[in-house]
């Protein structure tokens, strides 16, 4: 499981939270029904994304839930889930980013992928992936070659990069691939108007993806000597911030050109929660580079292979202990946990309405009295 927004469930009113559940598990099950059941390690929460936006624009909801068999990781309970074009559209996105991910660890020869016999295989898993990918996208009127050809020219970039050169070129080719999948959710609900402010959404989800994920890994890539676009062109993180920030607002922006038939849960994920992707990226580096302080060096990490650790992952996710336990041990990386009922680094909201979900950036309830019903108290 891997993507930048994570919400705490006491950020999520008791509606939303069973919605961002039916959408992850949708696009699990879509992993599975539409490209096998190995697939469904490709289920990440940024992918769900694609799927709540499709659902945030449709006129009613008649078909677009199912309920889904007992699962291990629901505690063996059955469930509403997403079903539809939304969740297959994800599930197509998510496995082609996947084979990505598998491919960049394959180049940084990662744990068990230095061995030539697993990186073959590995590289034989992405390219079926890729195909799977290309495939469902085209049932869905959706070019997936966009998404392959951002991943072809991330390599070619990242090998001409040096310091000093821009770091949103770096982020380009992924700015581009989720600017075309988030566009695309408006052709599946039917409102086309929504496309161009859904791409400029999702060109800047992009680029927060990107350097987030560069933030976060950037002491364990220099430990290990993999390659990270914040050393390689020379970044400071003040800048990395600054740019983080500005796409935050983008995306904000953005959105309010989108006409939603129901943003609820779009509204939280793609605002409330980015922030709090930037500010849990940042914490600690940025308090210490305020002080005057360079960061503290992190020991070395020793990284399991993508493929080793999915399988380490799947088999603790499947056994309840990533949800149930109180804390457990990384499946890459072997760091301390949380386990996602135990997570959580906010206040209870539980008393915030539905149609706000949550608390604002202020720290202030997001409606005007308990339990809802009010206007929003905040300009968000």
């Amino acid at each position: 499981m891997f993507g930048i927004i994570r919400p705490c469930q006491h950020r999520l009113s008791g509606r939303l939270r069973t919605d961002w559940m039916a959408h992850l598990c949708g696009l699990c099950l879509a992993l599975r029904g539409d490209h096998g059941q190995f697939a469904r390690v490709a289920t990440n929460y940024d992918g769900l994304i694609i799927s709540v936006l499709t659902e945030a624009q449709s006129a009613g909801t008649e078909g677009a839930r199912r309920t889904a068999g007992p699962c291990p990781l629901r505690g063996m309970r059955t469930a509403s889930v997403a079903r539809g074009e939304g969740a297959r559209l994800a599930a197509a996105v998510s496995l082609v980013l996947a084979s990505a991910k598998v491919r960049d660890h394959v180049a940084d020869r990662d744990g068990l992928l230095a061995r030539r016999p697993v990186a073959a295989a590995a590289r034989r898993v992405a390219a079926s992936w890729d195909r799977g990918g290309v495939r469902a996208g085209a049932g869905l009127g959706f070019d997936a070659a966009v998404l392959l050809d951002a991943v072809g020219r991330q390599q070619e970039i990242e090998a001409a990069t040096g310091p000093g050169s821009p770091l949103l070129a770096v982020t380009e080719p992924t700015e581009t691939a989720t600017a075309a999948a988030f566009a695309h959710t408006a052709q599946l609900a039917g409102r086309p108007a929504n496309a161009a402010p859904l791409a400029e959404a999702g060109r800047l989800f992009g680029r927060l993806a990107h350097l987030l994920d560069a933030v976060e890994d950037q002491a364990a890539d220099a430990a290990s000597g993999a390659w990270n676009p914040l050393t390689a062109t020379g970044t400071d993180r003040t800048e990395a911030r600054r740019l983080c920030d500005d796409a935050v607002h983008g995306v904000r922006l953005a959105l309010r050109e989108v006409d939603f038939v129901d943003s609820s849960l779009a509204h939280v994920l793609l605002e409330h929660e980015l922030r709090h992707s930037v500010d849990r990226a940042f914490g600690a580096s940025c308090a210490q580079g305020t002080e005057g302080g360079p960061p503290r060096e992190a020991p070395p990490v020793r990284r399991r292979g993508l493929v080793y650790g999915c399988a380490v992952w799947t088999g603790m996710f499947c056994t309840g202990q990533i949800c149930c336990k109180e804390s457990y041990d990384d499946p890459w990386t072997g760091q301390k946990r949380e386990g996602w009922c135990h997570k959580c680094d906010c206040c209870d909201c539980s008393d915030c309405c539905d149609s706000c979900g949550g608390c604002c950036d202020c720290g202030k309830c997001c409606c005007r009295g308990k339990g809802g019903g009010g206007d929003c108290c905040c300009d968000c």
